[in-house]
């Protein structure tokens, strides 16, 4: 399947705000699509070109690494358990102070399952990661070394207007983030992490809106584009969290025909039963987040916080 450059209309949503907007989105494809060959640009000196990952592609043929299915109108998200995710690049920001520092964090990387190649860029602390690894897999790996690691950018480097986004669930009750990368023009990867919720099986959705003024109740319908899904199974449909015993889960997997320009202003909602006949227990609004090589800053312009103290304050916050 061809990739395409997606020419969408798209809103950027924070879950901050406090008012309650909705959003719908298309996504026209280009009628003349033209190769396109890709090269990925370092924020320091000298170049980092996709190929020393394997990425440099000509975009109307998919890359083989990430060749999948025929895709159907019925097919629901992979576990991970059912097969390996999609290789999508990573980006982390480490804190590392010498070249000791970035032997520790390659040497440990390179022992996680699905990791393909590791780059590390020591003068602008940034670490980039091609593989098939989850986020949180990644996460707590770089946290054995020592070092504060905060995750920056996640896609492929590609012709993707939206790479990436992200739902973040701030409690009171619940706390989670959920995270969305596109892979391709017909799949994406979901990854999520929940805690605070009830042991057992819990159904959750992207739902048509960003209205949070009355909780999950102001959401909308299940997201279900034109020729998209069907109505006993909506694109939108998640499928079901198996919540353990401490009220903690962790899902990865893959969707396909989601596409990450679509979601943004709309939100992923958790219900109280697995068939989602409840009104929801809870949601978030779904903001778009960086793509690779899109963010690099160490200090939040807002106020001064350095990355690192940012990262530890959210860890605490969220619980996951």
């Amino acid at each position: 399947m061809a990739f395409l450059r997606s020419a969408t209309k798209t809103a950027i949503a924070a879950s901050a705000l406090p008012a309650a907007f909705a959003f719908s989105s298309l996504s026209p494809s280009s009628p003349n699509p033209k190769p396109v060959n890709l090269v990925f640009l370092s924020p320091s000196s000298s170049l980092l070109t996709s190929a020393r990952f394997g990425l440099v592609k000509n975009l109307t043929q998919p890359p083989s690494s990430l060749s999948m299915d025929t895709p159907t109108s019925n097919q629901k998200p992979i576990s991970q358990d059912d097969g390996a995710l999609p290789e999508i690049l990573t980006e982390f920001m480490v804190d590392m102070k010498c070249e000791g520092c970035v032997n520790s964090v390659r040497n440990k990387l390179q022992t996680v399952n699905g990791v393909k190649n590791v780059e590390v860029d020591l003068a602008n602390q940034v670490v980039r990661i091609l593989g098939s690894s989850p986020v949180k897999t990644m996460t707590e790996a770089l946290e054995l070394t020592g070092r504060n690691a905060r995750l920056i950018g996640q896609g492929i480097p590609e012709d993707f207007l939206v790479s990436a986004s992200v739902a973040e669930f701030k409690g009171p009750d619940i706390f989670g983030v959920v995270r969305f990368a596109q892979v391709n023009m017909e799949l994406a990867r979901i990854e999520a992490s929940f805690s605070g919720m009830s042991p057992g099986k819990h159904g959750w959705s992207i739902n048509e809106f960003g209205d949070l003024t009355k909780g999950a109740a102001s959401t909308g319908k299940v997201f279900n584009p034109t020729n998209q899904g069907t109505e006993q199974e909506p694109l939108g449909d998640l499928g079901t969290l198996d919540v353990d015993e401490k009220g903690d889960v962790f899902f990865s997997g893959t969707k396909q025909k989601l596409r990450v320009a679509d979601l943004i202003g709309r939100s992923v909602v958790l219900f109280g039963t697995q068939d989602k006949s409840d009104k929801g227990l809870t949601a978030a609004v779904i903001a778009r987040s960086a793509g690779v090589g899109e963010n690099y800053k160490k200090i939040c312009t807002c106020d001064g916080t350095i990355i690192w103290e940012s990262s530890n304050n959210d860890f605490v916050a969220s619980k996951v």
